[in-house]
């Protein structure tokens, strides 16, 4: 029996992504070692408990689980038949009802499986370990008891959440019990912690400080959740500084900020296919489902697919502008049928004139060599335009562009009082957003009768009025009396009328309308790239030396922006040439994973506790082709507008359950 840490290391041989590691490590490191001596041919159950099953099928599919040689799969706390002439792989946390369930398994005269290949999916207590030893029946048939450390939820090909649903009610809550909250951030750190162990990263570990608005006000949890929480993580990889290979000296960069840092970005309307997708269509997660047209002539079938990176068009897609989608599947559709003689006789039966990508669809689904291909192409045609029937339908156009001028300071409260007088039918989740984005900007206005008037404007229930006064939890401090910005931590002048939380971003021409939008996160992972993050608003738990950045700007760090006209833009179009490179369609993914990821600096990590938003995992994307570093997205969880708004009415809702409040 080895008691023993995986071997692993990123920086060896082909440069891979994260999730290409975690996946390598879950077959290879894992499954593929347990096919040894006299286990090597047989086929083996592997058994996990819930977390670690969510684990494994974030990174593995089951094909490649079989492949490995594993016949079936089942959960440590059901009932299982006993198969004593099979081995058995345990993944599972190492928590003492786990090693309870394993030792019941295994001990006495008729144990369930022949032997045993264990694997913990983080650090093991060295009193389970004693525990386990003390059985002397299960430990001859312990093949392998080792500590894999992959305690993640591997949901991109640069992203991971720790599964921690309920981070924002139990760290930004109204409740002065903070137990719980400091419970939650153990937990994170820990899962956070074995990312760096699994990739074998030594990071430099920086947060966002607590800013106190004036030396009477008291600094409070939430506050220092970052500085906790970094603190938590640089605990937890030090546990792992004696493992084999791993660095003595940093190798990357972790960011550890929270949802504060950006209030507004789960909210607004992005308006990606992606974001758009999660956004307007009722998704069960990636599922998706659709009618397909019966093979045997009879009425529609109802068919699942998943929306994930074995799609090549939803991989071209998902970060594309809906316009930009919807242009490039008409493109694709046009093309197959100029290249195929079955479809232009279709085609030319028709009486002339440009067809619409429905037609198109159409056209080829009737065609006899009807292939995958076409079938995939086809269900994102079909996506495309209910995402596009719903935008018109519910006039969200012009809904997003009074969004965005909020946003940048050229709308204010008269053009949503206007907005809300006028567009009386919108519908009562998007009033709701406007009027989240509108207290994020000028939290004043929603103070005593203020707030009240709004809502009796907007038609909104007090239940949906709890989520936009329970956005000021997220601000840092309750007590927006003293400082009616500083609870939402935006910079404006207070004097002005019309107040913007975002600066135009130079030299980045916008071709799409409505994509002026980005993320905090992006302007914040520019600056720590270029080594320009300043050192006392974001410590550094490890402070780097010198020589660590090549560039070092720190005197531009406190220089004020340069004035800018917000109205002198170009105006945005709603088209766009058809050979820019955005660095997400197939030919520019293709391109930059061949040549750059073989020069790729060194890694950044961002980590954010409350929740991130599909905009922001599509910046980390953004900025791994433009700094040529792999920017990976963490957080608690993965939230689109719909889950954020829910979680946030629970901030003062205790009583209530996830599964109980529907916007």
């Amino acid at each position: 029996m080895s008691m023993s840490d995986s071997d692993s290391s990123s920086h060896a041989g082909e440069y891979k992504n994260f999730r290409q590691i975690s996946r390598d490590r879950l077959l290879h490191e894992m499954l593929q070692s347990a096919k040894t001596g006299d286990s090597k041919s047989t086929w083996k159950v592997l058994i996990m408990d819930k977390l670690t099953v969510k684990v494994m099928s974030y990174s593995c599919k089951m094909a490649d689980i079989t492949d490995e040689g594993v016949s079936l799969v089942e959960d440590i706390y059901r009932r299982r038949q006993p198969l004593p002439s099979m081995d058995a792989i345990y993944f599972i946390q190492p928590s003492k009802e786990n090693v309870i369930m394993f030792l019941s398994d295994m001990s006495g005269r008729k144990p369930l499986y022949r032997k045993a290949f264990v694997f913990f999916s983080s650090p093991i207590s060295r009193e389970l370990v004693n525990h386990i030893k003390k059985d002397t029946t299960v430990l001859p048939r312990i093949v392998a008891l080792k500590e894999m450390n992959l305690e993640y939820f591997a949901i991109d090909s640069q992203g991971f959440i720790t599964n921690n649903e309920r981070a924002l009610e139990e760290l930004f809550g109204d409740d002065e019990d903070c137990r719980k909250g400091v419970a939650c951030l153990n937990v994170m750190a820990n899962r956070i912690a074995t990312v760096f162990a699994s990739l074998r990263e030594f990071p430099y570990v920086r947060y966002r400080a607590a800013k106190s608005l004036d030396a009477t006000t008291m600094t409070t949890f939430r506050d220092l959740i970052p500085t906790k929480l970094a603190a938590g993580v640089w605990d937890g990889i030090m546990k792992y500084k004696s493992l084999p290979n791993f660095p003595k000296t940093e190798t990357c960069e972790l960011l550890i900020l929270d949802r504060s840092v950006d209030q507004i970005a789960p909210i607004i309307h992005e308006w990606t296919y992606d974001a758009m997708c999660h956004d307007l269509l009722n998704l069960e997660g990636n599922k998706y489902v659709h009618e397909v047209p019966s093979k045997t002539s009879g009425p529609p079938e109802k068919k699942e697919v998943l929306l994930e990176d074995h799609d090549p068009v939803w991989l071209e897609l998902r970060h594309a502008h809906i316009a930009d989608a919807s242009e490039r599947l008409h493109e694709k559709m046009t093309n197959f049928i100029s290249k195929n003689k079955a479809a232009q006789i279709q085609h030319g039966s028709r009486d002339g004139g440009e067809l619409s990508t429905r037609e198109l669809q159409k056209m080829v689904q009737a065609l006899p060599q009807y292939s995958e291909q076409i079938d995939k192409l086809s269900l994102h045609v079909e996506i495309a335009g209910k995402i596009n029937r719903t935008i018109r339908e519910s006039g969200l156009r012009e809904l997003g562009q009074l969004e965005q001028d909020l946003v940048f300071g050229d709308a204010g409260m008269k053009d949503v009082i206007k907005f809300l007088t006028t567009k009386e039918d919108t519908i009562r989740e998007n009033k709701l957003r406007l009027l989240m984005i509108l207290v994020a900007i000028y939290p004043e206005k929603f103070e005593g009768e203020k707030g009240l008037n709004i809502m009796k404007l907007a038609k909104l229930p007090p239940e949906d009025m709890n989520a936009v006064y329970n956005l000021r939890l997220l601000g840092g401090s309750s007590d927006t009396k003293k400082s009616s910005t500083g609870a939402f931590s935006l910079k404006f002048d207070i004097h002005k009328k019309k107040r913007a939380a975002r600066k135009e971003r130079t030299g980045e021409e916008e071709k799409w309308q409505l994509s002026r939008f980005y993320p905090m996160i992006e302007e914040l992972i520019e600056k720590l790239s270029k080594g320009e993050l300043p050192k006392d608003d974001y410590p550094c738990l490890n402070d780097p030396s010198q020589t660590f950045h090549a560039t070092s700007h720190t005197a531009a760090v406190n220089q004020p922006p340069a004035a800018h006209s917000l109205r002198s833009r170009r105006a945005p179009t709603w088209a766009r040439p058809r050979n820019s490179d955005d660095g997400y369609s197939s030919d520019s993914i293709l391109r930059h994973a061949s040549s750059d990821f073989k020069k790729m600096g060194q890694r950044i990590f961002v980590f954010i506790v409350g929740g991130a938003t599909r905009s922001e995992l599509r910046v980390c994307h953004k900025l791994t082709t433009k700094l040529k570093r792999e920017v990976v997205l963490g957080s608690s969880s993965l939230d689109d507008p719909p889950q954020f708004i829910t979680k946030l009415k629970m901030l003062t809702a205790n009583e209530l359950s996830v599964d109980d409040l529907q916007i």
